[in-house]
């Protein structure tokens, strides 16, 4: 993986990360290259060199495998397995999406509450305002937990 990522003149620090040039404003290094795939931990950009590739180069499977030295015909895989790994990563993309989702949900709960309680803020304490703005907090809150409770649980799925 870290010769692949080499390539396109990324030098991954002695910790093993680099800055993800899959999202715009990173800083600090925030995807972590291992053995063998790549995660990062500001935008959840997740995969193997397949997924790498296809990304930096904004191209497919076919054509990330090609780029990489592999060949279609007589390249030794089969159809079939050639298949399995398609299909391996199209369920990943479907994760993957489904993740983003939930983080996203998470996020725009955690935001709703915390402008609800700023308003709140502005509130003369035990008036009806304030009283009605906690209620609303209180179900905010409920959202924001029930999003995390769903991102903890795939995160687990994906990991078990």
């Amino acid at each position: 993986m870290r010769d692949v990522v080499e390539r396109y003149g990324l030098r991954p620090n002695r910790a093993g990360f680099i800055q993800c040039p899959f999202h715009q404003g990173d800083r600090t290094a925030s995807l972590k290259i291992y053995k063998d795939n790549f995660h990062c931990y500001g935008c959840g950009a997740d995969g193997d060199i397949f997924k790498f590739v296809m990304l930096m180069e904004n191209c497919d499977f076919k054509t990330a495998f090609r780029q990489l030295g592999g060949e279609y015909s007589g390249s030794g895989l089969s159809d079939a397995a050639v298949l399995r790994i398609k299909k391996r990563q199209i369920e990943r993309d479907e994760k993957d999406r489904i993740m983003k989702q939930a983080k996203e949900k998470y996020i725009q709960a955690c935001d709703k509450m915390k402008a609800k309680a700023q308003e709140v803020e502005s509130y003369e304490p035990m008036s009806d305002e304030w009283c009605s703005g906690k209620n609303e907090l209180e179900k905010l809150q409920a959202a924001a937990d029930d999003a995390l409770a769903q991102l903890l649980d795939l995160q687990r799925h994906e990991s078990g």
